[in-house]
């Protein structure tokens, strides 16, 4: 048995239309560099980590949104782009610990 045999070649149908695809993601990237915004500006209200921690997690995941636009490869290709929204998740989570350990210390 090998490989192949395993996991045979998955059929994904016929592909998307590269200029909607471009769409899509110009208007994910769009509304993540937004929302990051929104956040910055409760961090300077307030000076709360989570909220800065917030900004900067979205901000990484509007590059994860626009990179494979701007680079013209669709992100499939490129594995590594996916690492922007493994840091941007790490650091919600570490943002979150930490203000739930400051928490319990005070």
């Amino acid at each position: 048995m090998t490989w192949s045999d395993l996991f045979p070649p998955f059929d994904a149908g016929p592909l998307p239309d590269p200029i909607m695809v471009a769409f899509a993601g110009g208007a994910s990237a769009l509304g993540c560099l937004i929302a990051g915004l929104f956040f910055l500006k409760f961090w300077r209200r307030t000076r709360e980590g989570l909220f800065l921690a917030f900004a900067l997690a979205f901000w990484l995941m509007g590059l994860n949104a626009g990179l494979p636009t701007l680079m013209r490869r669709p992100a499939i290709e490129h594995g590594e782009i996916y690492l922007l929204r493994l840091a941007a998740f790490l650091l919600i989570i570490g943002a979150i610990l930490a203000k739930n350990l400051k928490g319990r210390r005070s």
